[in-house]
């Protein structure tokens, strides 16, 4: 069975209304809604992120690194910036503490992810090699308990490997883009990059504030009740298997939300069902009202966005584990979003 949620807009069944308003009027009004003010509504201004140099730089800098090779090293001691392999054991006063103690963990030397001295203490010393390192831990330890307090670590050097970076050469180049021939190339394919993002994020952000602005401003007089208790029910059996999946009891699952009790949970499981539909019912009203009729080709370019939002590989992926219907409600949304942003006022700050 298909599943029937969408996570990605946590959109659900659709909330059909006959809409009785028209586009001119910018009021959509009707037994079961009220929609008003929504074209040309004013949100806060969003600012698209400038794209540095030194982004690109760090884009660059993030490529290579996944790039990397790794080469063993055995006929030298440990130097600054090798990964090790160690086991390490500390105690304090002779006795050994929780969380102290790993077999097998990997530590770059100069990551600075242990605390200061530790790392170092590895630098000159080969495989096969145990010694002891006299330590403190910090005095603002994140741990209380071992604040400030003196350490002996145990430290066994298993392996070590050297982390290599391609050059950053027209070589590189050729092999990462399918464009790019030159580094100078490439730094503008990578800018090029960053900039669709930034503007992609700036109309995230955008489309998010301008359907929170034009959501408070709608009211729902009449929901589908069946639909209201259908979803209930669905998201509440979700909630029970989720409970015995993680060994508890689902009478228990409430004071993991900080409530009370599951009547709390079940209203605010109620309350999210009816913020769902009175979105799905806000989106098919100014749909039909704004005429907005997406061809094949463009629902299709949304259905592409979905699943690769969901992590899947295509559409037809996508498609096997969602019903396409709700897919389409989901795509819709972002269509009306998009309008939305087109016909929003964006208000700079005083």
């Amino acid at each position: 069975m298909k599943k029937k949620l969408v996570a990605f807009l946590a959109v659900m069944a659709l909330g059909a209304t006959m809409v009785t308003g028209c586009a001119k009027s910018n009021k959509i009004d009707n037994d079961d809604l009220e929609v008003s003010g929504y074209k040309g509504i004013e949100v806060a201004q969003v600012k698209k992120e400038e794209v540095t140099d030194d982004a690109v730089e760090k884009r660059i800098d993030s490529i290579r690194e996944e790039n990397k090779t790794s080469t063993k090293i055995t006929d030298r001691a440990v130097e600054d910036g090798d990964t090790i392999t160690l086991d390490y054991e500390g105690k304090m006063d002779g006795v050994a503490f929780d969380g102290g103690t790993a077999e097998d963990a990997t530590l770059v030397i100069g990551s600075g992810q242990f605390i200061d001295g530790f790392e170092d203490s590895a630098i000159g010393h080969k495989i096969g090699d145990t010694y002891d390192w006299n330590g403190k831990f910090p005095d603002q330890y994140q741990n209380s308990d071992l604040a400030g307090k003196d350490v002996v670590f145990t430290i066994t050097i298993k392996g070590i490997t050297k982390d290599t970076l391609p050059e950053l050469n027209d070589k590189f180049v050729k092999k990462v883009s399918d464009s790019a021939k030159t580094v100078k190339e490439y730094k503008k394919e990578i800018k090029e990059t960053l900039e669709k993002e930034a503007e992609e994020a700036q109309k995230n952000t955008l489309m998010g504030s301008t359907w929170s602005a034009v959501l408070e401003k709608a009211k729902v007089k009449k929901y589908d009740e069946k639909k209201v208790k259908e979803q209930k029910e669905q998201t509440i059996e979700q909630y029970k298997q989720m409970a015995e999946s993680y060994g508890m009891k689902y009478e228990d699952l409430a004071t993991q939300y900080g409530l009370e009790s599951t009547e709390e949970l079940e209203k605010q499981i109620e309350d999210n069902v009816k913020t769902t539909l009175k979105q799905t019912m806000v989106t098919q009203a100014i749909m039909k009202a704004e005429k907005l009729n997406p061809t094949e080709d463009e629902y299709n370019k949304f259905y592409k966005k979905l699943a690769k939002a969901n992590g899947f590989e295509d559409v037809k992926a996508l498609k096997a584990q969602y019903d396409e219907d709700i897919i389409k409600e989901a795509a819709d949304y972002y269509i009306v979003g998009e309008w939305l942003v087109d016909n929003c006022v964006q208000v700079k700050e005083s």
